[in-house]
């Protein structure tokens, strides 16, 4: 989780919501990423895509059975697809995400009947770090968002 963490910090310094992933194998990771679909301009560009897609190249395989994924935020449900569809063997998260995540908030993904693979997962994994990024990252924006208000739209408005 340490990696995914410095990951996160990565993806904060170039503005993007501050989420880490790694792909470990036999205790070595294999793929990585954090959050960038901003400077992508790429809505499926989570640090969970980035780092299955790095695990798949260097395994040469869609499939990373025996594969952990640590990650620094519930994924969200294109997130817990990829996982599901990459057959990762467990799913390890810090921060739970009440309004995007979808394992044990929203949809709960890998509670539904047709999930074809299921993950353990295991919640919490340094939750105070990642939630702290999180809160920090928000915070700044809201700040940053307030005050950009008095000059101009903000720059997600359709407007």
């Amino acid at each position: 989780m340490a990696q995914a963490l410095i990951l996160a910090e990565q993806a904060q310094k170039l503005g993007e919501v501050p989420v880490g992933a790694v792909v470990v194998k036999h205790g070595k990771i294999i793929g990585q990423g954090h959050n960038q679909p901003r400077s992508t301009h790429d809505p499926s560009a989570h640090a969970e895509i980035a780092a299955i897609r790095e695990a798949c190249l260097n395994l040469e395989s869609d499939r990373l059975e025996g594969c952990d994924l640590w990650v620094t935020l519930e994924p969200c449900t294109m997130c817990a697809g990829a996982i599901a569809q990459a057959r990762i063997e467990r799913l390890y998260y810090g921060a739970v995400d009440p309004k995007g995540g979808a394992v044990e908030s929203g949809v709960r993904f890998f509670q539904q009947s047709t999930c074809h693979h299921v993950p353990e997962v295991y919640s919490g994994i340094n939750e105070v770090q990642a939630s702290s990024l999180l809160k920090e990252f928000f915070k700044s924006r809201r700040g940053q968002d307030s005050s950009e208000q008095t000059a101009q739209p903000h720059p997600d408005s359709c407007d």
